[in-house]
Formats: C-alpha cells, sequence, structure tokens
C-alpha cells in the first residue's frame, strides 16, 4: 500500500522549498492526490524518494525542466500568495502601488507606493508621440508596445541597475503606460482618483465606470500582478539575468504575453461575449467553437486544479458592481453552457474579458489590464536577477542528425 506524505515532508525529503516542489506538480514531474480534507496535497512517498535518487530533474520527457527559486510568488493548494500574503485578500484591501511595493522590497511601506506615481514629462511627451503615430485601430497592447521603447529613449540613466534606481524607474514606466494611452472618447469623463487604477480607467473606459467597478479594476490589477513562472515572466527573467535595463525586461515580457495561450486569451474572450448578444446566444456560440474543434478562450487553467481563485474573486466583484448589467447576463449564460458541457471553470482572462464589457472599454482592454499589472511582477523577477549576477542560460538536447564526417 503506497505511503502518502504532505507537502512540507515531500520538499523536505527533497532538499527543496515548498515552491520548487509545486513546480514540479505543474511541470508533470510529480502527481499529487488531495487529502481527506480536500485541500492539502499529499504525494507518493515512493515517487518521492525516487525523484530524490535520481537529483532534481533538469530535462522532462517531451520537454525542458527548468526550475528558478524565488522569494516572490508561491501557487499551492490552489491559492495564490505574494510574499506570503495571500493574493485574493490583498485584492480587496490593498492597492495596486502597495501590492507592487511588497513584490518589489518586501514591504506594504515603500515611499514609492506613498506618493502618485509619475512619469516625467519627458517621458510622457515621447510616449503619447509615439503611439499617436499608429493607425487609429490599433489594439493598445500594441500601443503599450511602442509607448515602452520610447519612454526608455528619455531615461539617460536606465541601465543604473541598483534596486532604488529600478524601484523608480518601475512606477514611472508603470505611470508612463497608463498615461501615454489615448483617452477611450470624449465620455470618458476624468478621473478624481489619482491612483493607476483611476486613470487607466479614463483610458480604457468609453463612458466613466461606477465606483464599484473601478475597484474592480482595481482588484483585476492586483491579481494580475505575478503569477509565478509565466511563459511572460521567465522571458523577462531571462533577459534581467544578462543585465538587459528594466524597460527592456517590460518590452520582452509584452512581447511574450501577447500569444493567444498567454494574456493575448482575454482578446478571444472578449471576442466569445461580443459575439453573443443577449443570453439566448450562448447555446450556439459554445456550440459553434466547439464544432470546429477550437477551444473556449478563458476556460480552464493547468495550475488550478479546482478553479481559478482570480477569476471567482473578479466575476464576484463585477456581479456585485453591475448586478443588472446585460453583459453580465450574457457572461452568465455562457458560464452555464460551458458547465453544462463539463468544460472548464472560468480562468482571470475570461474574468478581465467580462470586466471589459460591463465596464464598456476599448476592444483589447483587458490584455493592457494584464499588461500593466505584470509589469509589476516582470519587474520584481528582475530584481531577482540583477542581485543574482548569474546569467540564465539553459542547454539544448540535439536532436538532429549525427555528425557528417
Amino acid at each position: 500500500m503506497a505511503e502518502w506524505i504532505g507537502a512540507a515532508q515531500a520538499a523536505q525529503r527533497l532538499g527543496i522549498k515548498p515552491a520548487s516542489l509545486y513546480s514540479y506538480v505543474s511541470r508533470g514531474v510529480l502527481t499529487p492526490r488531495r487529502g481527506s480534507d480536500g485541500r492539502a496535497s499529499l504525494f507518493d512517498a515512493a515517487e518521492i524518494e525516487d525523484l530524490a535518487r535520481r537529483g532534481r530533474p533538469r530535462r522532462a520527457p517531451g520537454g525542458a525542466e527548468l526550475v528558478i527559486e524565488s522569494e516572490l510568488t508561491e501557487i499551492a493548494d490552489d491559492r495564490l500568495r505574494f510574499r506570503g500574503h495571500d493574493a485574493i485578500a490583498l485584492a480587496t484591501s490593498r492597492s495596486f502601488e502597495e501590492v507592487a511595493s511588497l513584490l518589489w522590497t518586501g514591504s506594504f511601506d515603500d515611499p514609492a507606493a506613498a506618493i502618485p506615481w509619475r512619469a516625467t514629462d519627458e517621458a510622457v511627451a515621447a510616449g503619447t508621440a509615439a503611439q499617436a503615430a499608429l493607425p487609429p485601430d490599433t489594439y493598445p497592447l500594441e500601443r503599450l508596445q511602442v509607448i515602452v521603447p520610447a519612454v526608455a529613449a528619455t531615461d539617460r540613466f536606465r541601465l543604473h541597475l541598483d534596486r532604488p534606481a529600478v524601484i523608480a524607474a518601475a512606477s514611472g514606466l508603470i505611470a508612463a503606460m497608463a498615461d501615454c494611452l489615448p483617452p477611450a472618447g470624449p465620455a470618458a469623463g476624468e478621473s478624481a482618483d489619482d491612483s493607476i487604477a483611476g486613470r487607466l480607467a479614463t483610458k480604457l473606459c468609453r463612458r466613466e465606470p461606477s465606483a464599484g467597478l473601478v475597484a474592480a479594476l482595481r482588484a483585476a490589477l492586483v491579481l494580475a500582478a505575478d503569477h509565478e513562472l509565466a511563459a511572460s515572466t521567465l522571458a523577462a527573467r531571462v533577459a534581467a539575468s544578462v543585465r538587459a535595463d528594466p524597460y527592456a525586461v517590460v518590452g520582452t515580457g509584452l512581447g511574450t504575453m501577447s500569444g493567444a495561450l498567454h494574456g493575448g486569451a482575454s482578446l478571444g474572450a472578449e471576442v466569445l461575449l461580443a459575439s453573443a448578444s443577449e443570453p439566448a446566444d450562448a447555446p450556439r456560440v459554445v456550440g459553434e467553437l466547439l464544432r470546429r474543434g477550437e477551444r473556449i478562450p478563458g476556460l480552464g487553467h493547468f495550475v488550478y486544479q479546482t478553479g481559478d481563485p482570480r477569476a471567482l474573486l473578479l466575476l464576484g466583484l463585477i456581479r456585485t458592481a453591475a448586478p443588472d448589467s446585460g453583459r453580465l447576463a450574457v457572461a452568465e449564460a455562457v458560464l452555464a453552457e460551458a458547465g453544462r458541457r463539463a468544460l472548464p471553470a472560468p480562468n482571470i482572462e475570461f474574468a478581465l474579458a467580462l470586466l471589459a464589457a460591463v465596464a464598456e472599454m476599448i476592444p483589447g482592454a483587458g490584455e493592457v489590464v494584464f499588461a500593466i499589472a505584470r509589469t509589476a511582477g516582470w519587474l520584481a523577477h528582475a530584481l531577482e536577477e540583477y542581485a543574482r549576477a548569474t546569467p540564465i542560460r539553459p542547454r539544448g538536447v540535439y536532436t538532429g542528425r549525427a555528425a557528417i564526417e
């Protein structure tokens, strides 16, 4: 009969941190099961001992295995924590600026979080002019990909990589990313809220949103701030490990997250929701995607086994803020149809798409919320890499033809 042990004991036997243990789970190296309480993960002692004998995995059959230890984010037992703090609780109790400070410094009380974040006039002018040259129908994420290098060009000290300088550049860059975007429209209104969430709302929402929806936007920024070694974060860390400046790190992250299987998934979910005019359209919309053999955007997450907790919170905030919204009714019908077909639960990208729809945001707004939020995480990971002074250099496994003599 198999012996099952807890996560702490399994990590101790392997000589690793719990975060590294769950990175093995997410990559299929270890397979846990649920304990009797339905929450704690248990591990097969024999499987742990076999892994201990073989050593820490660097390659898995059919794919690459890369483990990076970090003090920033833990995903365990379907819960997300930033430096030990539950991210779901932070989303309703702390501002995005405070959570960014936590990720960067380990404290909510860093002076950078206590004052309004501002970019220099030169940076805002450069970023605004760069994105203004783009076609009017350019998606906002593509505007950010132009804004960031333009702002970088105005920072003559961007290669100064000590911690205070990077944190100052980080808050200024995030402010510029929000402030350089064009207003969503003449009815967007002027925000009295000088936070990043308040300023971003005027750039994304065609009409002035309610206080409840701005609060949901603020929570969304917190929830998306970091997520362990997602693809964009790994790319950002690799860039930082070879001393790319903070702006180049963010540019690397933006390029990676634009993929349809990463942050770009929220755009797919926006299109899904927009294709249903009323709740009665949900079976048709979902059925057509399935008949074409396509996945339903915004559903499922390979890390969470019981549902994405970020989506659960954000969907709840949207329901409270706009219970009578027609777009919410459509989303509820889509989720009901997905449940009827035994499809996966919604993820953060679906919730971002719904927030964009209910708050009457411009197309592609969910991607921008994700990108600006995740910039805080990318730069937190960059700070760790700057302190390590060791390049990340994975090795490839050659599978081509043998050498020709």
